[in-house]
């Protein structure tokens, strides 16, 4: 029997089995094959992709969920943690028919291929977003609805960005590029490729605090032939992200956002401790004597830490301090030692 069958020869085989002429376990123990190395397989949901691509896609992904949760800790000033939770293969009426409505699904151009992909992210994780950017608290979990224009335009930033560091993750295997093309609303209105297409979904879980959402990334397996194939010729270097290089890049990234993150810093001019009666009969021009004299350094804290000594003056007309030196472990006991002293 050549390796290659006939379809006449396929449906005669087929008929045999079901007739019973033709018995499959004898069959199989002449041939001498294993149970371990016979798979099933569905006609009706091919592979498209082996379990070897399943697996560099879902590297390329988990190095992408750890640039983008550095950035959204940098900017949402809270815990953000994001992880790969599955790789799958599935027909692209099944994704859409998946997806929540309302939802926030946006749509972006795939450079250097004629398709486009999808991020789906949750309203619930759309709103908190939006909600910590603002100054509110991501504590609270809000009910999904369809985000405002105002809420688009402060998410598109963030869209940006993560598309920016997919395309980072990816230039281990390919020098592809995500751009922002638009926003959807209702699944129905996404059409990127046929109902029967088979697409590749990487799902992931964000933590934000102590709630958890949901976040989807979707590609149409046409638009990724070329990098597919590219994947059966070379390996992605196994952890990556712990690779020298990958540690020096991390630690670049971490610099440039702790760099933009905002910090308030207050100059401690002094103390008084007065009674809740001469609080109440405090009127302008009274005057508080505090437990610092003119000629001593004051204390400058940065968030709530106290960092430095300092000198009160003015600097162009402006109230202004200048950094005398920095705190040590022993000025900040001696420090205590003295408040408490004073307030009793």
């Amino acid at each position: 029997m050549p390796d290659v069958l006939s379809q006449n020869e396929i449906d005669s085989l087929l008929t045999e089995m079901t007739v019973g002429a033709v018995d499959v376990d004898s069959l199989l123990q002449q041939r001498k094959i294993r149970d371990s190395d016979v798979s099933n397989y569905d006609f009706r949901r091919p592979n498209r992709i082996s379990k070897n691509q399943v697996r560099q896609i879902q590297t390329v992904h988990e190095n992408f969920a750890e640039i983008f949760g550095y950035y959204l800790v940098s900017r949402l000033q809270t815990l953000v943690s994001i992880s790969v939770t599955a790789v799958d293969q599935l027909f692209y009426s099944e994704f859409i028919l998946s997806v929540a409505n309302p939802s926030c699904i946006y749509v972006f151009d795939i450079t250097k291929t004629d398709g486009t992909g999808i991020l789906e992210i949750s309203p619930q994780l759309a709103l908190t977003v939006v909600e910590r950017l603002l100054g509110g608290s991501a504590d609270i979990v809000r009910k999904p609805r369809t985000i405002t224009p105002i809420e688009q335009a402060v998410m598109r930033k963030i869209v940006d960005h993560a598309l920016g560091d997919l395309s980072t993750a990816w230039r281990s295997i390919a020098d592809l590029n995500f751009s922002y093309q638009r926003l959807e609303t209702e699944s129905e209105f996404v059409q990127i490729a046929p109902s029967s297409e088979i697409v590749v979904l990487v799902s992931f879980d964000v933590n934000i605090g102590v709630n958890q959402y949901l976040m989807n990334l979707c590609f149409p397996t046409f638009t990724l032939e070329d990098v597919l194939a590219r994947m059966n010729r070379q390996q992605v270097t196994p952890n990556i992200s712990q690779t020298p290089q990958r540690v020096r890049e991390n630690i670049q990234v971490m610099k440039h956002q702790i760099s933009q993150t905002v910090l308030p810093v207050v100059a401690d001019l002094g103390k008084a401790t007065v009674t809740v009666e001469d609080l109440l009969a405090l009127k302008e021009g009274d005057v508080l004597k505090l437990n610092t004299k003119i000629d001593n350094e004051i204390e400058v804290s940065i968030g709530s830490k106290r960092k430095y000594a300092a000198r009160p003056g003015t600097l162009d007309g402006k109230k202004a301090v200048k950094i005398t030196r920095q705190l040590k472990e022993e000025d900040l006991i001696e420090t205590e030692i003295f408040y408490r002293a004073s307030e009793k």
